[in-house]
């Protein structure tokens, strides 16, 4: 069964087709990645599944329904694209808190336990504008994955990220899917790939093909 399809799904901005008439199709509780230059179409891709833009041409379906019509973002859905966004003068824990009371679901301590998950001190009161790079990015992870969504679309995750930081959301994303999750996620590190991902694919020039993990 297909949680993510895609039926000729183009983008075009201008005279610039930055992707062509993708199809594919992929099952839940596995990991994709997606590898390519840049301006290969990656993150296009990924924001069009997310809803954040419209395909030009095609149909996006994730879990049965069509992105754009039936619903405007996927349901329960993770993601990071580009540098995450938070208020730089509170702690992390602050913005989560904020996330979290927009949709009401989460309790303090949810809040201090995916904080301890990725590698934060759920105590730590120095606000987010003088958090190192990988502190930013592990912030930027707990707040993907705090609600427990079935998705999680995650373009270069791995940045900033030291050594130890790397192996620690490595382990992470390889329990979100031994929990049944489906991630997406795009990385230059070819490492990151083949520890993680149950298939790969090619973006180059608007064009996906599938390529040996």
């Amino acid at each position: 069964m297909s949680y993510i399809e895609l039926d000729k799904v183009s983008k075009r901005f201008g005279e610039d087709q930055v992707l062509k008439e993708l199809s594919l199709s992929l099952e839940a509780g596995r990991v994709y990645g997606i590898v390519g230059n840049n301006g290969s179409g990656k993150t296009v891709l990924m924001k069009c599944i997310c809803g954040f833009l419209p395909p030009t041409t095609g149909t996006i379906r994730v879990g049965g329904k069509v992105i754009g019509k039936d619903v405007d973002f996927p349901e329960e859905l993770g993601v990071i694209i580009e540098t995450p966004g938070f208020l730089t003068n509170l702690s992390g824990r602050k913005n989560l808190e904020i996330l979290a009371d927009l949709r009401g679901r989460l309790t303090s301590e949810d809040i201090l336990r995916v904080l301890e998950l990725v590698g934060l001190d759920p105590q730590m009161k120095k606000p987010v504008g003088k958090y190192s790079l990988g502190m930013r990015q592990r912030l930027g992870i707990a707040q993907a994955i705090m609600e427990d969504p079935r998705l999680l679309i995650l373009d270069e995750p791995f940045n900033g990220l030291d050594k130890h930081g790397v192996e620690e959301i490595r382990s992470l994303l390889l329990k979100q899917k031994a929990a049944g999750k489906t991630v997406l996620l795009a990385s230059h590190n070819g490492e990151d790939i083949r520890i993680l991902c149950d298939r790969v694919f090619e973006m180059d020039g608007g064009i996906m093909r599938e390529v040996p993990v």
